[in-house]
């Protein structure tokens, strides 16, 4: 790990992992933005010069770590508590990059590397860092990728290990609970396209507003479905009725309407559609393993 923070220049601030990917950088601009510190831990340099470029005055620290074991682990609490950090929330967005293949094909070892780098690292992480919360208000999140509740076409593997994380989300509140804390799963329905930048704030919207509720309660599982955009919503834009409609029949723009209760609920779905026909292999949107 290097990049940590010099003794005393940050007393308290959000730990963000993952912060070199898309929804990891969601999550620190959407902190910053709200005036939050941001100790930010990642492994992708150019990601971090991204961000430092958006943030040239916001009380932001990067530091280069991975995640990869409980030892890495350790050593970031160890770094933390050096700085004299007192954390007052954590957001861990970690996973790996995995092909697509179906796993009653695939060697047993492909699951089990979808394990190692999508399910354990949060544990290790959550394990040295919970203690490093500040108990009258800090809260821990871990964002979840698509397919946790429903297999994901392709990768059955990804699949299982999101919906590991579920159940880990879950026995991890409660043994927190115990101390007074609050582990929640952020899990998010779709993708995160790399360059999505509305949809990536629009989730570090929601994960800090579960930070901030933490003292106060609330589900081990929170499912996100993300907004439309705007972009989403031009892109899923029915065409243009005819300005010639045939004798005899009712315009198409007026049978729409009659028909369908909502014009918006007629555009998520097909949103919803075109997004299911050209799935996004998993580690192209969330962020690299760290």
């Amino acid at each position: 790990m290097s990049g940590i923070i010099a003794s005393g220049t940050m007393p308290s601030a959000l730990v963000v992992l993952g912060a070199a990917g898309a929804i990891g950088a969601g999550v620190v601009d959407a902190a910053l933005e709200s005036g939050r510190a941001v100790v930010a831990v990642g492994l992708d340099a150019a990601a971090h010069e991204a961000l430092r470029a958006r943030h040239p005055a916001a009380r932001l620290v990067v530091a280069d770590a991975a995640i990869t074991s409980d030892a890495a682990a350790a050593a970031l609490a160890a770094g933390l508590r050096e700085g004299g950090i007192v954390v007052d929330g954590v957001v861990a967005s970690l996973a790996g990059t995995h092909r697509c293949g179906r796993l009653i094909d695939e060697p047993a070892d492909l699951l089990r590397r979808t394990l190692d780098q999508d399910l354990l690292p949060h544990l290790f992480a959550a394990r040295h860092l919970l203690p490093l919360l500040r108990h009258d208000s800090g809260g821990y999140v871990l964002v979840g990728g698509a397919g946790g509740r429903y297999p994901w076409a392709g990768y059955g593997h990804c699949s299982i290990a999101a919906a590991a994380l579920r159940m880990m989300a879950r026995v991890l509140n409660d043994e927190a609970g115990r101390q007074g804390q609050r582990v929640q799963l952020l899990s998010i329905d779709a993708p995160v396209r790399a360059g999505a930048t509305e949809e990536a704030l629009a989730l570090g919207r929601r994960a800090l507003s579960m930070l901030e509720g933490a003292s106060r309660g609330g589900a081990a599982i929170v499912d996100y479905a993300a907004p439309m955009t705007s972009q989403v919503i031009a892109n899923a834009q029915p065409p243009a009725a005819s300005s010639s409609p045939v004798p005899g029949r009712v315009a198409p723009a007026a049978a729409a309407a009659a028909a369908v209760p909502g014009r918006r609920d007629l555009r998520a779905a097909r949103a919803l559609l075109a997004a299911i026909a050209s799935p996004m292999p998993p580690g192209s949107f969330q962020d690299e393993y760290c």
